[in-house]
């Protein structure tokens, strides 16, 4: 009879419910120092055979698997150099004193605003008529 279960710790646990309910009947009813009756030999030969049937799956569990092999990639083949880049043409280097003439000092702008109010001031006082 094959076993189909993945454990077998359900099937020994109802054959030992099973056996120990024999021992016990028989016990009660014949007495302690009676042999076991042929029902209770068979259900102890099962149980050895079913804990020796795990006993050997935990064993087959304890071996190495077996690891699949990866078939090896095949090498790429060499690829070309790539070609030198022509250097760049130097550039002109700025001169850095240059760029401060062209923008206006804080100062500047404020002489350059006051002419601008007393200009407006003058220009304020002419008469309409001219």
């Amino acid at each position: 009879m094959p076993i189909r279960t993945s454990s077998l710790n359900p099937q020994i646990r109802k054959l030992g419910t099973r056996l120990h309910l024999a021992v016990v009947s028989r016990t009660r009813s014949q007495g302690a120092d009676q042999p076991p009756s042929e029902a209770e030999q068979a259900l102890r030969e099962e149980r050895r055979l079913l804990k020796e049937a795990q006993a050997a799956r935990q064993a087959q569990a304890r071996l190495p698997k077996a690891k699949v092999v990866k078939p090896a990639k095949p090498a790429k083949p060499p690829r070309a150099p790539k070609a030198a880049k022509p250097p760049k043409a130097e550039k002109v280097a700025k001169d850095k004193s240059a760029g401060k003439d062209k923008k206006p000092s804080r100062a500047d702008k404020l002489t350059k605003k006051a002419e601008n109010a007393e200009a407006a001031k003058k220009a304020a006082k002419k008469s309409a008529k001219t």
